[in-house]
Formats: structure tokens, sequence, C-alpha cells
């Protein structure tokens, strides 16, 4: 009889369980107890890989805070803004992933390693175009033209979609121009947000600095981190070739310095008509001194050239900020080092010309970013006082990372990003067309007071003057830049009030 029991015990035994995991109460205290043990191993995990630990604020319902927190808008009250406010749905009600999904370290890892899945349209074709720039180097614009289980179709086949300008092609649509990162790296999170663009309408285009993504190096330079002008010689080259076409830029991680920097540079002349930054870097110099994690730290080191330097602030003052010895050939003080650094970041930082910038800026940072500085150091004054700079920053995300939950390979910040180009790009139409219809009335109003005999001699002197101008631009065959100037900047402004 015993034998038999124990010959049953191991089938008595499952039945049991099966019973109890099949009663609502044990079944939730069974995925709690091996949520909170798999939490205890992953912290142990990144103690021993000397990350950051991640808070895990834990709810009732075992659910982390990230689930029904909406981001924390900080921007200036203007009308744009309340507009993003009403329209920007994605904006206003993120669904990000609890963890361990949303593991600050686990999405960053995924959106910079992650290879692109083939059966969710990730893979894209991309056609490259290299720009010759004024002191002979060489930048790189990668345009994407399909995707890789698409075939390419009509003029795609011919001609890269920045190309197709012949008969029977569609309107134009948007440009949205991509920076990535300072080191060049196309990154996972970089190819899934060209996906998703191409599938929304947008014409994605990719810039490589030179030396970088492949693009020869033929000159005895790089690109320093807030440099623009390279750049600004790719934008307008964009704009010549589509003078009739919107174009839109997104920068990923470091890839802000470069962007900001243009929009400071350039100010109400830029041809830019919005950007969104991912995960910026605000502050250069405190980036480059920050202690990253040694995980993050070599491997960023590795496509520096881990042979220059033993860190990512001694290649950047290797490459830019001078030599090791002085003019007399001895070696340099540790005084005129730091004055070299000092001077780099004053030419460089990503927010020097913030005041200048014309044109609306996004940013979506996360608060448990481990490759930035904390979010403690954001300059939330300027995103206050400016009617240009919106921030957007969440509880979690990790760098570039931003998952949702229930979506693998949809990240929020792309979904926001994209929406918000198309409300932006809406309200500045608006806009245009209420500043036209205004100044459509103030024309009648203008010819009707026109018409009284007393103004017949003032309306004739206006009637010459225009006949002079008109006159001379034909001579000249250029438009007055002093106008044009003024209505870039009028149109560029009309949202601020």
């Amino acid at each position: 009889m015993w034998d038999s029991l124990l010959c049953l015990f191991p089938s008595l035994l499952l039945f049991l369980v099966a019973v109890l995991l099949h009663w609502s109460p044990v079944r939730v205290l069974l995925e709690r107890s091996l949520r909170w043990a798999t939490w205890i191993l992953w912290r142990a995990a990144c103690w021993v890989l000397e990350l950051p630990t991640p808070m895990r604020g834990e709810r009732n319902d075992g659910l982390s805070d990230a689930d029904n927190a909406q981001p924390r808008l900080v921007c200036k009250p203007t009308a744009l803004a309340h507009h993003l406010l009403l329209h920007c749905h994605t904006l206003r009600r993120p669904l990000l992933a609890a963890w361990p999904q949303g593991d600050p370290h686990l999405q960053t890892l995924s959106s910079l390693l992650w290879p692109v899945e083939d059966t969710a349209g990730g893979k894209v074709h991309f056609t490259r175009d290299h720009l010759l720039l004024s002191d002979g180097g060489i930048v790189a614009l990668d345009w994407a033209v399909g995707l890789k289980e698409e075939p390419l179709l009509g003029a795609k086949c011919e001609q890269h979609p920045g190309a197709c300008r012949g008969v029977g092609c569609r309107s134009s649509p948007p440009i949205l121009l991509f920076i990535p990162n300072c080191l060049g790296v196309v990154t996972p999170h970089l190819q899934r947000l060209c996906s998703l663009a191409l599938h929304q309408g947008f014409y994605p285009v990719v810039f490589h600095r030179r030396g970088q993504g492949s693009c020869p190096l033929t000159t005895p330079r790089f690109q320093e981190f807030g440099d623009p002008q390279d750049l600004v010689q790719a934008v307008a080259y964009l704009r010549s070739r589509h003078p009739n076409t919107t174009l839109l830029a997104v920068s990923e991680g470091s890839g802000s310095g470069l962007l900001l920097s243009y929009l400071g540079e350039c100010g109400s002349s830029s041809y830019l008509t919005a950007a969104a930054c991912i995960s910026p870097v605000l502050h250069g110099q405190l980036w480059f001194e920050m202690q990253l994690p040694s995980l993050y730290h070599w491997g960023a080191l590795f496509y520096r050239k881990l042979q220059i330097s033993r860190s990512l602030r001694g290649v950047e003052e290797r490459m830019f900020c001078g030599t090791t010895k002085s003019a007399t050939g001895e070696d340099r003080g540790p005084a005129e080092a730091a004055q070299d650094w000092e001077a780099y970041w004053e030419r460089n930082e990503p927010l020097r010309d913030a005041d200048e910038v014309a044109v609306p800026v996004l940013c979506l940072s996360s608060a448990d970013d481990p490759l930035v500085p904390p979010a403690s150091s954001l300059p939330t004054s300027l995103f206050r006082n400016s009617p240009y700079f919106l921030l957007a920053l969440t509880t979690s995300g990790g760098h570039c990372g931003f998952a949702q939950a229930g979506k693998s390979t949809t990240s929020w910040s792309h979904e926001a990003v994209l929406e918000y180009f198309r409300v932006v790009s809406d309200f500045l139409k608006r806009e245009e067309r209420r500043k036209r219809s205004r100044a459509q009335g103030q024309e009648v109003g203008r010819q009707a007071q026109g018409s009284r005999p007393g103004n017949v001699a003032a309306r004739e002197r206006r009637r010459k003057a225009v006949l002079a101008v008109r006159r001379e631009r034909h001579l000249t065959h250029q438009p007055a830049q002093s106008e044009l100037t003024e209505d870039l900047f009028n149109w560029n402004r009309s949202y601020t009030r």
C-alpha cells in the first residue's frame, strides 16, 4: 500500500500544484515572488557590472509607476504649446513598459545593440549621396528608399526619394533629417525610427559627419562636437534641391550637440521647420567630464579608438584641443591644457546660442537615463522662458529606449516625435493662412482708404517706389535679402504670442 502511495505521490503533487495555480490568490502571489526574485538577481548583476542600481517604484498592484505616469511637460505657455497639448495625444499619454522590459539598462542596451527585426519591417534600403564641402571635406547623406521586404517601385528604382522631381511624382513629402550620435553609429533605435517615418510618409535621410559612417576623410580634421558648419552646408544643399519641401530634423543622443548648435548659429535663417532631440546631451562639457558606468565607457571607447587615450574626454582633447607640446617643444602643463579644454567648450556647447533658436524644438528625456547627467542638471529655466524649447521628461525610458507596454518593436519616442512634427506643421500652416488673410484684409482697407481723392498722390508715389524696386531686382537677378529675411523671421515667430 505504501509502495503504491509513493508511486502516486509525484502525480498527486503535480495535480495539487495545478489546482493551486488555478486559484487566483496563489497565482498572483507566485508571480510577485518570481518578480521579486528576478529583481534581486538583477540588482546583484548591476552591482557586479558596476551599473547604477535602478529604482523600482513598486505599487500595491505590482506594477511600476511608469505604466500610467504622464511625462512632465516643461515649456513656456504659448499658442504652440497649447496646440500641442490639445492635439499631440501620444505626447500627453505614454504607455511606457514596466520592469523588467522598462529597466533603463535593458532599454539602453536594446536600443543600441539589439538587431532590427526583419518581420517588423525594420530593415531599410539606403542610397548614399556624397557632398563635397567648401574646404574639400566630404559628408554623406543616406536616403531611405524603401524597406527590405518591399520592392522599390516607380521613380524610387531609378533615383532616391530626395531626387524624385520628375513628372508623375506625388507632391513632395516632408524630408526628415536624422543626426546620429557623436560616434557616428546608426543604432537599431535610429533604424526603427527611419522605418516608421518611411511608413508614415516622410522621406528620411541620415547625415554622416566627415570620417564617420564609412564616409571618406579627405581633410586632416574631424568635425568638432558642436561645430555646425558641415551641417549648414548639407541643409543648404537639401533646400536648394527641394525648395518647396518641408525640412525637419531629429537627433539621437549626443547628436543633439550638433543639431542644437546648428539651430543656435543659424537662428531665424534656418531652413528647418521643426526639430526634435531624443535623449539629448544639453551640456556637452558636463557630459564628457561625468563618469560613465564601466560597461558604457569601454563600449564608447571601442568606437573612439581605444589606443588613442584612456577616457572620452582625453580623446576629445587630443583631437581638438591642440597637442601635448607647447610652441617651444616643452610639455604643456595642466593649466594650459585646462585652458584649451575650456576654450573648446566655449565654441562647442550645444546651448551656447540658445537665445537665437527660432524654430520649435522638442526634447524627450528620461529621469533614469544612465548615459547623460542626472535630470537635476537639465536647464529647466530655458524651457520655461523660451517659446521655442519644449521638454517632455518621463520617469523611465533609459537612453533612447522608451519601450511601450505590449509593443516590442515601436518606441514611444518614435510615435511622439512623428506626431509632434505633424501637429507643428499643421499649426504653422494654419498660422500662415491666418497671417495671409489678415494681410489681405489690411490691403483691402488700404485700397478703400486710397480711393479717396486726397490719397491719389500718395498712392502714385507708392506705385513708383514699387516699380523701382522691381526694376532693380530684375537687373540684379537677386531678391532683396533683407525682405526675405524679414518674411522668414516673421513667419517663424508668428506662433510665439
